[in-house]
């Protein structure tokens, strides 16, 4: 590979998997457990020549005519087209993702890249009345990003950070998370095929402990985009500001989905499975608390029981599959510790023998206040918890330290509104469970993290704002 694209770092630390050498990062496949590839982790020296070389190649590319920028993003956007079955075939063999998604993921890298080329040429600063002269403003890229990248949604989350900043004019050091590095691997290779500058967009796999670390504290990074843990977020923004850096920080969620006795409930509880159980429960915005008003509990649970029975659970690879496994053991047992012994449940079926599989489960009788209902699981496992009144299901959905998405069905409008404005969290869908489109904005209030990504202010994101006073009077 070129050295642009092997060179390694960060993410949550995981210890090496057996028989692996400490310099070494072991790729499994999630499906059948077995070992797809080794991939060498990135030391703290590695991530400072990356540091150096990335400083330079954005020196040249933020001197290039923002056309010759705009038109290199989009053949880096045509080429990742291109391969785009090729990229779905590796996140399915690396993160277990369903074929499908797989396919839409690597689809929105490229629509990533294509929607920030259109901005290259927009990202326009301001003339701004003044006595005496001119004033204008400027926005210029802030240098080197380091963006740390996690492993439920390693390619799409990647790409978030990465385009609006090489868009902007910066240059980007990707840390993927340690068990799924392929694609960014691959990405980077594209990129240099595209033609994009050598040095510009460089990967840096390997541990949070070491790679992650020296990322976030090297001097020449101006910027950190972390997406992964509320506890890891909490680490890096204390290291950061030690420098003052800059950060983004997409964290933490525990979703809730709100039911209304005025909703189509019929249609509420047929969507409800997928709305947690997308990508295994391994999603920030799964809505894996269900809020039914009581009056029409019970006929939830009546339809939300043949919903869940009838997902297709299995290899990653096949066309119908609808969920695949969870990305390790370590991860399966962890959800398996949020269950309660003997608790009643809802619960699909998994695949028996190799691989990281666990099945479909509601939990119908969980105490609010457990640590199912509160933590976030990231596991195929949700609770339906009854509610009264609008109050009451504001109480429930804000009862949590997180605040990223959730859902809300009813048929009344001014409802939708009021529990719109109520709810704390920073995407919210009515009558659906949509939380991201690349040209909107994506964030979340609270321990769900700081700042935004996509839409039209997503390069923005990436500069500082100079301002420039020209006196007109002698």
């Amino acid at each position: 590979m070129p050295e642009t694209a092997a060179t390694a770092p960060a993410g949550p630390a995981a210890a090496p998997g057996p028989g692996a050498k400490p310099q070494e990062l072991l790729v499994r496949n999630p499906a059948t457990e077995e070992v797809i590839a080794t991939v060498p982790a990135a030391t703290a020296k590695d991530v400072g020549a990356a540091v150096a070389r990335a400083t330079a190649a954005q020196r040249t590319w933020a001197a290039l005519a923002p056309g010759d920028r705009a038109r290199l993003l989009r053949r880096f956007a045509a080429v990742v087209d291109d391969h785009r079955e090729e990229l779905a075939r590796l996140e399915v063999r690396e993160a277990g993702h369903v074929v499908g998604n797989a396919r839409w993921e690597a689809g929105n890298v490229r629509d990533l890249l294509d929607y920030a080329a259109g901005g290259v040429e927009r990202l326009t600063g301001r003339q701004i009345p003044v006595p005496g002269g001119v004033d204008i403003t400027l926005l210029e890229p802030l240098g080197v990003v380091g963006v740390i990248a996690p492993w439920n949604f390693p390619m799409p989350i990647a790409a978030w950070g990465t385009a609006p900043a090489l868009a902007a004019g910066n240059a980007v050091l990707l840390k993927p998370a340690e068990t799924t590095p392929l694609t960014a691997l691959r990405l980077a290779e594209l990129a240099l095929d595209a033609g994009l500058p050598e040095h510009l967009f460089q990967v840096l796999p390997g541990t949070g402990d070491v790679a992650g670390t020296a990322l976030v504290e090297h001097p020449g990074v101006a910027k950190i985009v972390f997406t992964g843990s509320t506890r890891v977020g909490k680490q890096i923004m204390a290291r950061c500001a030690a420098q003052v850096k800059r950060l983004t920080l997409e964290l933490g969620g525990k979703s809730p989905n709100i039911v209304f006795a005025d909703a189509d409930v019929e249609q509420a509880a047929a969507t409800a499975p997928m709305a947690f159980l997308d990508n295994a429960g391994q999603d920030c915005c799964a809505r894996t608390r269900i809020l039914v008003q009581r009056s029409v509990h019970d006929r939830f649970l009546e339809l939300l029981a043949p919903a869940v029975a009838a997902v297709t659970v299995g290899d990653p690879a096949h066309e119908d599959t609808q969920m695949g496994p969870l990305i390790s053991a370590t991860q399966r047992e962890r959800v398996r510790g949020y269950l309660p012994a003997g608790a009643a449940a809802i619960r699909g079926s998994a695949p028996d023998g190799p691989g990281y599989w666990f099945p479909p489960t509601v939990l119908t009788d969980a105490d609010p206040d457990a640590p199912v209902a509160c933590e976030e699981v990231f596991g195929p496992v949700a609770v339906v918890v009854p509610f009264d009144d609008e109050a009451d299901a504001v109480r429930l959905a804000n009862a949590t330290p997180y605040g990223l998405s959730g859902s809300i069905w009813t048929r009344d409008v001014g409802r939708a509104l009021r529990m719109s404005s109520a709810v704390a969290a920073g995407n919210l869908s009515v009558n659906s469970h949509s939380s991201v489109r690349y040209w909107t904005p994506f964030g979340g209030f609270r321990q769900s993290g700081l700042g935004r990504e996509l839409g039209p202010d997503a390069l923005a994101a990436f500069t500082e704002t100079k301002n420039v006073f020209i006196a007109t009077e002698a």
